[in-house]
């Protein structure tokens, strides 16, 4: 299994100040990798150093097993998506226009969620949140990436949305070789789909392995996310 992207040490922030620090982990090829932890705890900073948005402070991020400092733009052209925890659609267009601007055949978004077929002429700013993030993942899948970056797919969603929306995740993994990072709150559905999972604290990591070794400490962590406290 080759390795699509790792951090060495990676310490990254905003200005000078770190907010995440000494972060080791990677990312292969057809696998899903889950970060978790509690909000504030350095997730999105991670991601989004990950994705070129911001620079390292100390470390490295490998891409494609070498080193880069490379913009966002360049890691999508060579084969980054990254879904944002704000959904990434055009509101003010419609669902078959919003695939056209990806560039994604709408075959190719409905294999992964049949029911936006019923909805193609519907703006996309008057489909549900569900709706929304479906086709905010279907674009992002769509493109046939190497490597998914995705950050709270599952926020302020129904179960049943959240399952269909990781089950793509795990198919995009399974079926076309896709890398997934994942960011998510809900802990036990993560699990459920994950092949790694990294829990993160105060911007590092805390517990590394898979989701048999760290269900037993499912409880802790899920106390953090209420508490705010290890």
């Amino acid at each position: 299994m080759s390795t699509l992207i790792e951090a060495r040490g990676l310490s990254a922030g905003y200005g000078k100040m770190a907010v995440v620090r000494g972060v080791d982990l990677q990312v292969g090829e057809g696998e899903v990798v889950a970060l978790i932890g509690a909000n504030g705890a350095g997730k999105t900073t991670t991601l989004l150093t990950l994705a070129g948005e911001l620079s390292p402070l100390d470390g490295e991020v490998h891409f494609f097993g070498e080193p880069t400092r490379s913009p966002m733009h360049a890691r999508c052209r060579r084969g980054l998506s990254y879904v944002t925890e704000e959904r990434s659609v055009i509101m003010d267009m419609s669902v078959a226009d919003n695939l056209k601007l990806a560039a994604v055949p709408p075959a190719t978004a409905f294999e992964y969620f049949p029911i936006l077929e019923a909805i193609m002429d519907r703006r996309a700013g008057l489909c549900s949140g569900g709706e929304q993030q479906m086709l905010s993942l279907a674009r992002a899948l769509g493109r046939q990436p190497k490597l998914l970056l995705a950050d709270e797919l599952s926020l302020g969603l129904a179960p049943l949305v959240v399952t269909s929306l990781l089950q793509a995740v795990r198919d995009a993994a399974d079926e076309r070789g896709v890398g997934v990072l994942l960011v998510e709150q809900h802990v036990r559905q993560a699990l459920k789909i994950a092949d790694r999972v990294h829990v993160m604290e105060r911007g590092r990591i805390v517990v590394s392995g898979t989701p048999d070794e760290v269900v037993g400490q499912l409880d802790r962590i899920e106390a953090a996310y209420l508490t705010g406290e290890p």
